[in-house]
């Protein structure tokens, strides 16, 4: 009777190619260096499914547009570009997702010669930190890339209005917009993109998520332009964006689709800014106000009566105190993420509390809570559900050390 033996090179390609796809990138590059068949398996579509190439573009490689067609590779990632974007896009006619985030070097000339004609496929497109560009790519932008949905453009601090209004002409479908410290940026042309020019440009009104993050020229008609043109908003970024008031918290208070708001850092929010929000029609899920100095106590009774379907609320370094704590948890029961770092007021009552009261917390950030022992440790870590806990400046004497 004859014995056959079996061996990793006798599996069908198929099959080497789910192996493979459960590799990371590297690995999935070596075993396409190991043998013929390898290869051939290796470079089935299935193996690079969502893959994002990384790349370095130096010098001319006629084979690495092929290559990355011939696995399916429609993501990439520049990570220097020392030749044309228009190489790029010559060589990769259906790409999907083009990230050139830190690409310093990249100027509207460049990317005007790249983009020259309708790319129906990129739907992702990250300019981060390309700060030569103008509101002249933005106008190539808005003219082909039509089916645009995610653009990243935090950092470009020559970004104006204008860029603003070519946006909301062109870019309809657009989903997700950030615009981190575009300086120039002010409710004109917020206005623009909440539609409320419509003679000039419809607005990007399918909008999903907005960061407006450390745009200091914006006020409370900003946030009004939001809650009038932009109701499919989910979540929002207006961390230290020192113009809005509590005023225009009225406004984010009616948008109902509204999951997550982030007010981190933003001064002149109180507690009375917060009664807005928890007094409206809104169902947040995540809440940020950390060093909002003006939010104190009867801000955390607030919550517990209008927004007490939170699962993340951040109060870093605010003016709450164990009686805030008290006034809260009892409301609170799907919170998971309570974030309460440099709270310095807080004390081992207050986690007594939340230990008794948020059983689903799976995480808690007590960085630099001065005031809390060893005892009211024990209580957390007791906590069902926790998974992180960040003690961060937070010690104990030696006579208090957990054994």
């Amino acid at each position: 009777m004859f014995q056959t033996e079996t061996h990793i090179s006798c599996l069908f390609p198929e099959i080497l190619a789910i192996i493979f796809s459960y590799l990371d990138v590297k690995d999935k590059g070596r075993v396409a260096q190991v043998c013929a068949a390898w290869r051939d398996a290796s470079y089935h579509k299935s193996v690079w499914r969502g893959v994002e190439a990384k790349l370095h573009l130096r010098r001319a490689n006629p084979s690495l547009f092929p290559s990355l067609q011939t696995r399916g590779i429609k993501k990439v990632q520049i990570l220097s570009l020392r030749r044309s974007l228009s190489y790029v896009i010559q060589g990769m006619p259906q790409i999907e997702s083009l990230n050139l985030c830190g690409c310093f070097n990249l100027t509207d000339n460049g990317l005007g010669h790249a983009f020259v004609q309708d790319i129906p496929s990129l739907r992702v497109l990250n300019l981060s930190l390309c700060k030569q560009i103008t509101d002249s790519s933005l106008g190539r932008i808005a003219q082909y890339l039509k089916n645009l949905e995610v653009l990243e453009l935090g950092g470009c601090s020559n970004i104006t209005n204008t860029g603003l209004l070519l946006i909301a002409w062109g870019l309809h479908r657009l989903k997700s917009l950030n615009l981190r410290s575009c300086r120039h940026v002010s409710d004109v042309g917020i206005g623009h993109l909440s539609g409320m020019t419509r003679s000039a440009a419809e607005g990007c009104l399918t909008l999903e998520k907005l960061t407006l993050q450390d745009c200091q020229k914006l006020t409370d008609l900003s946030l009004k332009h939001v809650s009038k043109g932009l109701n499919k908003l989910k979540v929002l970024n207006l961390s230290f964006c020192g113009g809005i008031s509590d005023a225009g918290m009225i406004h984010l208070s009616q948008m109902t689709q509204l999951c997550s708001l982030n007010l981190r850092s933003c001064d002149n929010i109180s507690d009375t800014g917060i009664m807005h929000l928890a007094m409206g029609s809104l169902r947040l899920s995540g809440l940020d106000v950390s060093f909002c100095d003006k939010i104190g106590d009867q801000s955390l009774a607030y919550i517990a009566q209008g927004l007490y379907q939170l699962k993340s609320l951040s109060l870093c370094s605010c003016h709450i105190s164990d009686d805030g704590i008290n006034r809260m948890v009892r409301q609170m029961h799907e919170l998971k993420t309570l974030n309460i770092g440099q709270c310095v007021r807080i004390t081992d009552k207050g986690l007594e509390l939340i230990a008794d009261h948020l059983t689903q917390l799976t995480g808690i950030d007590l960085y630099g809570c001065t005031k809390i022992t060893k005892r009211g440790l024990e209580r957390i870590t007791q906590l069902p559900c926790l998974k992180v806990l960040n003690l961060g400046l937070w010690q104990m004497t030696e006579s208090e050390r957990v054994r």
